[in-house]
């Protein structure tokens, strides 16, 4: 028997059976993801190394082609693909698409941890990392305003704004973008170090040294127990310019007497800009 004969001999069946296929279908389309481009990423890792103080020229020769010797002969490599900059390297490695992307990240920190050795000993160890293009920003939002600067912004915006948006559903993260962060800025001043006969070494010793909270432990007596804190983690410039450097003839020399301490941001050589104003940028991740 056909499905046309059914159909004549019984239309309440065809009938129910063609409202049941479209309602199958309505249901499937709803639940339908849409997609700009087919779920298809390629394995791609990257390795990121900071030196810091070095030019983009050394940061070549003793980090970028030291790894890249090393990281192409990984068995299926697509493309591979490296950039030197002031005091960072960054290499992109493309896998196959057949080849897995967590196996693929175990080879390349297997190679890196090969050549470790080789790279300069003051370099900090290199970032292994899966990239995932779900992991990008699909919005941008501008925050700015005439009476703050990009540090107040900055702290708004991490510590206000990003926590609120990541309770919204759909937000998998928040990325603050052209982001500034507090810092205890030293200036040295070259005549004064030379006076005293110290260093810019000298004085990097002193502050990993004397700010560092360090545990005390206690004070015990008779029926009593004290907790001993030493206050040593500063968080004023009052605090980092009263710090005592050297010793000169019965003289003490503090780090005020070398230098001027300043509260600034981290990093000044990087801004970002909304209308022509100091601006700070909040990504959305999906």
């Amino acid at each position: 028997m056909k499905l046309s004969e059914v159909s004549i001999e019984r239309p309440v069946l065809a009938t129910v059976m063609s409202l049941a296929i479209v309602l199958f279908g309505v249901l499937s389309y709803t639940f339908l993801p849409v997609r700009e481009y087919p779920d298809i990423d390629s394995p791609i890792v990257s390795v990121t190394t900071f030196y810091r103080g070095a030019n983009p020229q050394v940061v070549e020769t003793e980090i970028t082609d030291v790894l890249e010797e090393q990281l192409s002969t990984i068995e299926g490599v697509k493309l591979l693909t490296s950039s030197s900059a002031e005091q960072t390297s960054s290499i992109t490695i493309e896998f196959n698409l057949g080849r897995d992307v967590d196996k693929a990240a175990n080879d390349v920190r297997d190679r890196v941890s090969r050549v470790r050795g080789r790279l300069p000993s003051t370099v900090e160890d290199p970032v292994v990392a899966k990239q995932d293009v779900n992991a990008q920003p699909i919005m941008w939002l501008a925050l700015s305003g005439e009476h703050f600067n990009t540090l107040e912004l900055s702290d708004f915006g991490r510590n206000e704004l990003a926590e609120r948006i990541q309770r919204l559903e759909g937000i998998g993260a928040v990325i603050v973008g052209g982001e500034r962060r507090y810092a205890m800025r030293i200036w040295l001043d070259p005549q004064r170090l030379a006076a005293y006969g110290l260093t810019v070494s000298d004085i990097a010793q002193v502050l990993r040294t004397g700010n560092a909270e360090i545990p005390s432990g206690r004070v015990e007596g008779k029926g009593r127990e004290f907790a001993v804190r030493t206050k040593g983690d500063l968080d004023q410039p009052e605090q980092f310019a009263s710090m005592i450097v050297a010793q000169r003839g019965g003289q003490v020399v503090k780090l005020g007497d070398v230098a001027e301490v300043k509260l600034g941001a981290e990093d000044d050589r990087s801004m970002a800009r909304f209308n022509r104003q100091p601006a700070v940028g909040l990504g959305l991740v999906k």
